[in-house]
């Protein structure tokens, strides 16, 4: 690969960026990260965001145990006046 493309550029097939466009940013790169002052309010919603889904997880959890539990009990009962 890197062969490859030492031949590109020794045959000058690349085409040469425009003298403006040699020092340009990328499009992502907004600014460097500051890790002295972390962006509390993203931390703050990803672990609220997390905690969250974990209560309405442990919730649908327990809901669908008792189910369970309601629904073995039916099994179990064979009366036939009930019915």
């Amino acid at each position: 690969m890197a062969a490859a493309l030492r031949a590109v550029r020794r045959w000058g097939l690349v085409a040469a960026a425009p003298p403006g466009l040699a020092f340009t940013r990328s499009a992502f790169v907004v600014k460097k990260a500051n890790n002295a002052q972390p962006n509390w309010l993203g931390v703050g919603l990803a672990f609220s965001t997390s905690a969250a889904l974990w209560a309405f997880l442990i919730k649908e959890y327990n809901e669908d145990v008792m189910e369970y539990e309601r629904r073995k009990q039916e099994r179990r009962h064979k009366c036939t006046g009930c019915s």
